[in-house]
């Protein structure tokens, strides 16, 4: 790989491309310089997901005081949790990680991982709460699906296996298109506390 500058690559159908009359700017990577081959691809930086990728805010362990996210938020405002609404025995929360914007989790008090070791008030309020979530994301954002379910376990792809959660996730026709599928990026429309404010307004009286 050569450290000396290439030509630099131009995008068709740019307004800075050759013919469109205009000077092409040049991108960021190729301003600050450095070792590299440009190509027709642009990087999209997002690096509030490194917390993510290190596992900052996992627990440490399997017991409800090793640094259980879900254990913590029930300790915090609304506002700080992104929580939406609060049960006698579980609550329901916005995803920090979404996998579309409304993700939301319902979320016994309890640090329990076995959905068979919830007891009756846990998980018929856990029931409840899912359909509350349901009815608030399809008053406030007009969702056409949903994804609803569990990970249950590491090997099942839960990423907080000590403190079970069931998750909401609203879904649109034509939400997987090129950014997560090809991109592995997701594009939210909305800040989570205002998503955190809509939900919460919208959320089914008891």
């Amino acid at each position: 790989m050569s450290a000396e500058p290439e030509e630099s690559v131009v995008q068709q159908g740019r307004e800075d491309a050759p013919g469109a009359g205009n000077e092409r700017v040049p991108r960021y990577e190729e301003e600050r310089g450095g070792a590299g081959t440009p190509d027709n691809f642009q990087r999209l930086w997002t690096p509030h997901r490194m917390a993510y990728i290190k596992g900052e805010g996992r627990p440490t362990g399997a017991g409800g005081d090793d640094g259980c996210p879900f254990c913590e938020i029930p300790d915090m405002s609304d506002e700080e949790g992104l929580v939406v609404s609060r049960g006698e025995s579980v609550f329901t929360v916005l995803n920090l990680y979404p996998y579309n914007s409304g993700h939301l989790m319902v979320v016994p008090y309890r640090h329990v991982a076995d959905y068979a070791d919830l007891d009756r008030p846990e998980y018929l309020e856990l029931a409840t709460f899912t359909q509350r979530s349901l009815t608030a994301l399809r008053k406030c954002s007009g969702a056409q699906g949903f994804n609803v379910g569990m990970n249950l376990g590491l090997v099942a792809g839960a990423g907080i296996a000590a403190h079970l959660h069931q998750h909401v996730v609203p879904r649109w026709g034509g939400d997987t298109n090129f950014m997560p599928v090809v991109g592995h990026t997701r594009v939210l429309p909305q800040l989570l506390r205002d998503t955190r404010q809509m939900l919460a307004d919208a959320w089914p009286a008891a």
